[in-house]
Protein backbone atom coordinates (compact mmCIF):
# COMPACT_ATOMS: atom_id res chain seq x y z
CA UNK A 1 0.00 0.00 0.00
CA UNK A 2 1.09 3.08 -0.77
CA UNK A 3 2.18 5.67 2.19
CA UNK A 4 0.45 8.37 1.85
CA UNK A 5 2.35 10.78 4.18
CA UNK A 6 3.04 12.47 1.29
CA UNK A 7 -0.77 13.92 0.32
CA UNK A 8 -2.00 12.82 -2.91
CA UNK A 9 -3.05 15.82 -5.44
CA UNK A 10 -6.11 14.95 -8.04
CA UNK A 11 -6.54 17.26 -10.75
CA UNK A 12 -10.28 17.71 -11.01
CA UNK A 13 -12.10 16.13 -14.52
CA UNK A 14 -15.40 13.84 -13.15
CA UNK A 15 -15.68 13.01 -9.33
CA UNK A 16 -16.51 9.33 -10.28
CA UNK A 17 -12.88 9.31 -12.15
CA UNK A 18 -11.07 10.84 -8.88
CA UNK A 19 -12.66 8.39 -6.62
CA UNK A 20 -11.93 5.23 -8.59
CA UNK A 21 -7.78 6.89 -8.82
CA UNK A 22 -7.56 7.49 -5.88
CA UNK A 23 -8.85 4.05 -5.07
CA UNK A 24 -6.53 2.43 -7.77
CA UNK A 25 -3.19 4.64 -5.84
CA UNK A 26 -3.61 2.61 -2.58
CA UNK A 27 -2.77 -0.71 -4.49
CA UNK A 28 0.52 0.67 -5.95
CA UNK A 29 3.36 1.33 -3.71
CA UNK A 30 6.40 3.59 -4.89
CA UNK A 31 8.00 7.03 -4.39
CA UNK A 32 6.05 8.72 -6.99
CA UNK A 33 2.88 7.99 -8.52
CA UNK A 34 0.89 9.09 -10.89
CA UNK A 35 -2.35 8.19 -12.49
CA UNK A 36 -4.14 10.12 -15.53
CA UNK A 37 -7.41 9.69 -17.81
CA UNK A 38 -8.83 11.30 -20.60
CA UNK A 39 -12.41 10.88 -21.42
CA UNK A 40 -13.08 12.60 -24.19
CA UNK A 41 -10.57 14.92 -22.89
CA UNK A 42 -11.95 15.87 -20.18
CA UNK A 43 -8.53 14.55 -17.98
CA UNK A 44 -8.51 13.55 -13.90
CA UNK A 45 -5.55 13.60 -12.55
CA UNK A 46 -4.21 12.17 -9.11
CA UNK A 47 -0.47 12.04 -7.83
CA UNK A 48 1.06 10.52 -4.82
CA UNK A 49 3.56 8.02 -3.55
CA UNK A 50 5.89 7.34 -0.35
CA UNK A 51 8.32 10.39 -0.82
CA UNK A 52 7.49 13.70 -0.22
CA UNK A 53 6.79 15.78 -3.43
CA UNK A 54 9.35 18.13 -4.47
CA UNK A 55 9.34 21.41 -6.27
CA UNK A 56 8.07 20.23 -9.49
CA UNK A 57 4.44 18.74 -9.23
CA UNK A 58 4.54 15.12 -9.86
CA UNK A 59 2.72 15.20 -13.07
CA UNK A 60 5.04 17.87 -14.42
CA UNK A 61 7.96 15.69 -14.33
CA UNK A 62 9.32 13.49 -17.05
CA UNK A 63 9.25 9.43 -16.73
CA UNK A 64 11.44 6.76 -18.51
CA UNK A 65 9.02 5.14 -20.27
CA UNK A 66 10.96 2.00 -21.39
CA UNK A 67 9.35 -0.12 -24.06
CA UNK A 68 6.66 2.34 -24.01
CA UNK A 69 8.39 4.23 -26.18
CA UNK A 70 7.84 2.03 -28.75
CA UNK A 71 4.25 3.19 -30.02
CA UNK A 72 6.23 6.43 -30.49
CA UNK A 73 8.40 4.26 -33.08
CA UNK A 74 5.48 2.54 -34.67
CA UNK A 75 3.88 6.07 -35.35
CA UNK A 76 6.74 7.32 -37.10
CA UNK A 77 6.80 4.46 -38.86
CA UNK A 78 3.32 4.59 -39.67
CA UNK A 79 3.63 8.05 -40.76
CA UNK A 80 6.74 7.90 -42.90
CA UNK A 81 4.83 4.89 -45.12
CA UNK A 82 1.50 7.48 -45.14
CA UNK A 83 4.45 9.82 -47.04
CA UNK A 84 5.39 7.47 -49.15
CA UNK A 85 9.08 7.86 -48.09
CA UNK A 86 9.36 4.33 -47.02
CA UNK A 87 7.12 1.01 -47.27
CA UNK A 88 5.91 -1.53 -44.64
CA UNK A 89 7.56 -4.16 -47.03
CA UNK A 90 11.08 -2.51 -47.49
CA UNK A 91 13.67 -4.61 -46.93
CA UNK A 92 16.22 -3.25 -43.95
CA UNK A 93 19.50 -4.09 -44.83
CA UNK A 94 18.78 -2.38 -48.02
CA UNK A 95 17.84 0.02 -46.46
CA UNK A 96 20.57 0.45 -43.77
CA UNK A 97 23.56 -0.85 -45.98
CA UNK A 98 23.01 -0.78 -49.72
CA UNK A 99 24.76 -4.34 -51.07
CA UNK A 100 26.83 -5.42 -47.52
CA UNK A 101 26.44 -9.58 -47.79
CA UNK A 102 24.31 -10.36 -44.87
CA UNK A 103 22.53 -13.84 -44.35
CA UNK A 104 19.45 -14.81 -47.01
CA UNK A 105 17.40 -14.35 -43.82
CA UNK A 106 18.04 -10.95 -42.80
CA UNK A 107 18.00 -9.89 -46.29
CA UNK A 108 14.56 -10.87 -46.10
CA UNK A 109 13.43 -9.19 -42.81
CA UNK A 110 11.48 -6.07 -43.85
CA UNK A 111 10.24 -2.94 -42.03
CA UNK A 112 7.01 -4.43 -40.53
CA UNK A 113 9.04 -7.53 -39.08
CA UNK A 114 11.09 -5.69 -37.29
CA UNK A 115 8.20 -3.41 -35.53
CA UNK A 116 5.58 -6.41 -35.11
CA UNK A 117 8.65 -8.34 -33.28
CA UNK A 118 8.32 -10.89 -36.09
CA UNK A 119 12.19 -10.73 -37.29
CA UNK A 120 13.52 -14.01 -36.39
CA UNK A 121 15.95 -11.85 -34.18
CA UNK A 122 16.60 -12.25 -30.58
CA UNK A 123 15.74 -9.91 -27.33
CA UNK A 124 19.19 -8.52 -27.71
CA UNK A 125 22.35 -9.38 -29.09
CA UNK A 126 24.31 -12.14 -28.44
CA UNK A 127 27.29 -10.04 -27.48
CA UNK A 128 24.99 -7.39 -25.71
CA UNK A 129 25.71 -9.89 -22.35
CA UNK A 130 29.11 -9.97 -21.79
CA UNK A 131 29.28 -6.32 -21.58
CA UNK A 132 25.93 -5.45 -19.85
CA UNK A 133 25.96 -8.07 -16.81
CA UNK A 134 28.86 -6.25 -15.09
CA UNK A 135 26.29 -3.31 -14.63
CA UNK A 136 23.07 -4.52 -15.18
CA UNK A 137 21.64 -3.01 -12.45
CA UNK A 138 23.05 0.75 -13.41
CA UNK A 139 23.80 0.90 -16.99
CA UNK A 140 23.46 -2.03 -19.46
CA UNK A 141 22.60 -0.36 -22.78
CA UNK A 142 25.04 2.61 -22.76
CA UNK A 143 28.45 0.53 -23.43
CA UNK A 144 26.65 -0.62 -26.74
CA UNK A 145 26.47 2.09 -29.20
CA UNK A 146 24.09 2.57 -32.32
CA UNK A 147 26.63 1.25 -34.51
CA UNK A 148 27.49 -1.87 -32.64
CA UNK A 149 23.72 -2.81 -32.64
CA UNK A 150 23.91 -1.82 -36.43
CA UNK A 151 27.11 -4.41 -37.15
CA UNK A 152 25.09 -6.87 -34.63
CA UNK A 153 22.37 -6.88 -37.42
CA UNK A 154 24.16 -6.74 -40.24
CA UNK A 155 25.84 -10.43 -38.96
CA UNK A 156 22.88 -12.05 -37.56
CA UNK A 157 21.59 -15.43 -38.07
CA UNK A 158 17.50 -14.99 -37.40
CA UNK A 159 16.19 -17.80 -35.35
CA UNK A 160 13.58 -18.64 -37.63
CA UNK A 161 12.41 -17.08 -40.90
CA UNK A 162 11.03 -13.85 -40.98
CA UNK A 163 7.40 -13.01 -40.70
CA UNK A 164 6.74 -16.78 -38.98
CA UNK A 165 6.96 -16.19 -35.70
CA UNK A 166 6.71 -13.67 -33.06
CA UNK A 167 9.53 -12.72 -30.25
CA UNK A 168 9.38 -9.68 -28.44
CA UNK A 169 13.15 -7.88 -29.91
CA UNK A 170 15.00 -4.97 -28.56
CA UNK A 171 17.35 -5.55 -30.58
CA UNK A 172 14.52 -5.53 -33.68
CA UNK A 173 12.46 -2.60 -32.79
CA UNK A 174 16.26 -0.30 -32.51
CA UNK A 175 17.53 -1.46 -36.04
CA UNK A 176 14.35 -0.01 -37.19
CA UNK A 177 15.19 2.95 -36.02
CA UNK A 178 18.34 3.04 -37.37
CA UNK A 179 17.07 2.16 -40.46
CA UNK A 180 14.32 4.59 -40.81
CA UNK A 181 17.39 7.09 -39.86
CA UNK A 182 19.46 6.13 -42.66
CA UNK A 183 16.37 5.92 -45.38
CA UNK A 184 15.69 9.81 -44.55
CA UNK A 185 19.25 10.75 -43.74
CA UNK A 186 17.75 12.28 -40.48
CA UNK A 187 19.03 11.14 -36.83
CA UNK A 188 16.55 9.27 -35.06
CA UNK A 189 15.79 12.33 -32.79
CA UNK A 190 15.09 14.60 -35.20
CA UNK A 191 13.28 12.29 -36.92
CA UNK A 192 10.72 11.82 -34.14
CA UNK A 193 10.83 15.27 -33.30
CA UNK A 194 9.79 16.40 -36.81
CA UNK A 195 7.35 13.65 -37.83
CA UNK A 196 5.80 12.95 -34.18
CA UNK A 197 6.67 15.01 -30.84
CA UNK A 198 6.19 18.28 -32.53
CA UNK A 199 2.73 17.68 -34.85
CA UNK A 200 0.89 16.18 -31.96
CA UNK A 201 2.19 19.22 -29.52
CA UNK A 202 4.37 17.09 -27.35
CA UNK A 203 6.97 19.71 -25.81
CA UNK A 204 7.46 17.99 -22.64
CA UNK A 205 8.70 14.61 -24.38
CA UNK A 206 12.03 13.91 -25.35
CA UNK A 207 14.99 10.67 -25.44
CA UNK A 208 17.31 12.33 -23.18
CA UNK A 209 17.54 13.58 -19.91
CA UNK A 210 16.34 16.88 -19.46
CA UNK A 211 17.70 19.70 -16.85
CA UNK A 212 18.34 19.06 -13.42
CA UNK A 213 14.85 18.50 -12.12
CA UNK A 214 12.90 18.10 -14.87
CA UNK A 215 13.27 14.39 -14.87
CA UNK A 216 11.99 11.78 -12.34
CA UNK A 217 14.10 9.77 -10.16
CA UNK A 218 13.86 5.96 -10.68
CA UNK A 219 13.87 3.55 -7.44
CA UNK A 220 14.87 -0.09 -6.81
CA UNK A 221 12.87 -2.46 -4.85
CA UNK A 222 14.74 -1.50 -1.66
CA UNK A 223 13.54 2.75 -2.32
CA UNK A 224 17.64 3.15 -3.56
CA UNK A 225 17.72 5.65 -6.33
CA UNK A 226 19.12 4.82 -9.73
CA UNK A 227 20.36 6.98 -12.31
CA UNK A 228 19.03 7.70 -15.09
CA UNK A 229 18.66 5.60 -18.09
CA UNK A 230 21.18 5.59 -20.73
CA UNK A 231 20.01 3.32 -23.74
CA UNK A 232 23.10 3.06 -25.82
CA UNK A 233 21.77 2.40 -28.98
CA UNK A 234 18.93 1.04 -28.52
CA UNK A 235 16.92 4.27 -28.39
CA UNK A 236 13.97 3.56 -30.61
CA UNK A 237 13.26 0.77 -28.84
CA UNK A 238 13.03 2.66 -25.14
CA UNK A 239 14.40 6.19 -25.23
CA UNK A 240 11.65 8.14 -24.92
CA UNK A 241 10.80 10.11 -21.93
CA UNK A 242 7.32 12.18 -20.78
CA UNK A 243 5.39 14.11 -18.56
CA UNK A 244 1.92 12.23 -17.54
CA UNK A 245 0.16 15.62 -19.01
CA UNK A 246 2.14 14.84 -22.38
CA UNK A 247 1.21 10.71 -22.35
CA UNK A 248 -2.19 11.81 -22.36
CA UNK A 249 -1.71 14.06 -25.13
CA UNK A 250 -0.70 11.16 -26.82
CA UNK A 251 -3.20 8.63 -26.02
CA UNK A 252 -5.74 11.10 -27.01
CA UNK A 253 -4.85 11.84 -30.46
CA UNK A 254 -5.73 7.94 -31.14
CA UNK A 255 -9.15 7.76 -29.95
CA UNK A 256 -11.86 9.54 -31.61
CA UNK A 257 -13.72 12.58 -30.27
CA UNK A 258 -10.73 13.69 -28.43
CA UNK A 259 -10.05 17.69 -29.04
CA UNK A 260 -7.06 18.93 -30.87
CA UNK A 261 -7.43 15.97 -33.90
CA UNK A 262 -4.75 15.99 -36.32
CA UNK A 263 -5.46 17.68 -39.44
CA UNK A 264 -2.64 16.79 -41.17
CA UNK A 265 -3.51 13.66 -43.48
CA UNK A 266 -0.51 11.56 -43.38
CA UNK A 267 -0.80 12.00 -39.73
CA UNK A 268 -4.47 11.13 -39.37
CA UNK A 269 -3.63 7.82 -41.45
CA UNK A 270 -1.12 6.92 -39.18
CA UNK A 271 -3.18 7.18 -36.12
CA UNK A 272 -5.69 5.08 -37.93
CA UNK A 273 -2.93 2.74 -39.40
CA UNK A 274 -1.40 1.61 -35.88
CA UNK A 275 -4.92 0.66 -34.31
CA UNK A 276 -5.48 -2.05 -37.05
CA UNK A 277 -5.30 -5.69 -35.74
CA UNK A 278 -2.37 -7.07 -38.12
CA UNK A 279 -1.11 -10.26 -36.24
CA UNK A 280 -2.55 -13.00 -33.69
CA UNK A 281 -0.33 -15.05 -31.80
CA UNK A 282 -0.47 -17.72 -28.99
CA UNK A 283 -2.73 -20.56 -28.23
CA UNK A 284 -5.51 -20.29 -30.46
CA UNK A 285 -4.25 -17.20 -31.87
CA UNK A 286 -5.74 -15.69 -28.62
CA UNK A 287 -3.18 -12.76 -28.70
CA UNK A 288 -3.68 -10.05 -31.32
CA UNK A 289 -1.13 -7.13 -31.95
CA UNK A 290 -1.12 -3.97 -34.15
CA UNK A 291 1.67 -2.29 -35.58
CA UNK A 292 2.54 -1.35 -32.36
CA UNK A 293 -0.16 -2.01 -29.75
CA UNK A 294 -1.08 -5.11 -27.92
CA UNK A 295 -4.50 -5.53 -27.85
CA UNK A 296 -7.06 -7.51 -25.83
CA UNK A 297 -11.09 -7.89 -26.05
CA UNK A 298 -13.04 -6.32 -23.32
CA UNK A 299 -17.49 -5.73 -22.65
CA UNK A 300 -16.76 -2.27 -23.47
CA UNK A 301 -14.54 -3.39 -27.24
CA UNK A 302 -10.93 -3.86 -27.83
CA UNK A 303 -8.41 -1.69 -25.76
CA UNK A 304 -4.79 -1.06 -26.94
CA UNK A 305 -2.28 -0.63 -24.60
CA UNK A 306 1.89 -1.13 -23.68
CA UNK A 307 3.63 -0.81 -20.81
CA UNK A 308 7.31 -0.48 -20.18
CA UNK A 309 9.79 -0.49 -17.38
CA UNK A 310 13.55 0.33 -16.52
CA UNK A 311 16.12 0.02 -13.97
CA UNK A 312 13.87 2.13 -11.54
CA UNK A 313 10.55 3.18 -13.16
CA UNK A 314 7.70 2.03 -15.01
CA UNK A 315 5.04 3.31 -17.69
CA UNK A 316 1.54 2.30 -18.99
CA UNK A 317 0.24 3.62 -21.85
CA UNK A 318 -3.66 2.35 -22.72
CA UNK A 319 -6.72 3.74 -24.89
CA UNK A 320 -9.99 2.30 -25.94
CA UNK A 321 -10.24 3.15 -29.90
CA UNK A 322 -13.25 4.91 -30.90
CA UNK A 323 -14.52 5.73 -27.05
CA UNK A 324 -12.24 8.59 -26.39
CA UNK A 325 -11.09 6.90 -23.08
CA UNK A 326 -7.48 6.99 -22.71
CA UNK A 327 -5.15 6.08 -19.63
CA UNK A 328 -1.77 6.43 -18.44
CA UNK A 329 0.24 5.69 -15.54
CA UNK A 330 4.38 6.33 -14.06
CA UNK A 331 5.79 4.93 -11.11
CA UNK A 332 9.30 5.42 -9.71
CA UNK A 333 9.97 2.16 -8.73
CA UNK A 334 11.64 -0.84 -10.26
CA UNK A 335 8.76 -3.98 -11.26
CA UNK A 336 9.12 -6.95 -8.85
CA UNK A 337 6.91 -10.14 -8.70
CA UNK A 338 4.88 -9.11 -7.22
CA UNK A 339 4.34 -5.67 -7.99
CA UNK A 340 0.48 -4.40 -8.81
CA UNK A 341 1.55 -1.45 -11.18
CA UNK A 342 0.88 -2.83 -14.47
CA UNK A 343 -2.20 -5.35 -13.14
CA UNK A 344 -3.99 -1.87 -11.66
CA UNK A 345 -3.97 0.81 -14.55
CA UNK A 346 -5.12 -2.08 -16.72
CA UNK A 347 -7.72 -2.75 -14.48
CA UNK A 348 -8.18 1.23 -15.00
CA UNK A 349 -8.83 0.78 -19.04
CA UNK A 350 -10.58 -2.27 -18.91
CA UNK A 351 -12.89 -1.90 -16.30
CA UNK A 352 -14.00 1.63 -16.10
CA UNK A 353 -17.23 2.55 -18.52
Amino acid sequence: MTDTTAAPVTVPGTPATARLLAEAARAVDAPDLVLAVSRNGVRTVHTGGSAEPGPVPRELMAYELGSASKPYAGLLLARLVAQGRVRYEDRAADLLAPGFPVHPAVRRITLRHLLTHTSGLPGLPADFYPQAVPRWSTDPYGGYPADRVVRAFLRARPRHRPGTRWHYSNFAVSVLGHTLAAATGTPWEVLLHQQVLAPLGLDATRVRPGPDGADAVGHRRDGTPVPALDTGGFTAAGAVRATPLDLLTFLEAHTEGAAGSPTDSSLATALTEVTRPVLRRGLRHAHTHTLTWFQHPTPYGPVLFHAGATLGQQAFLGFRPGTGLAVAATATRRVHRADTFVATVYGLLTEAR
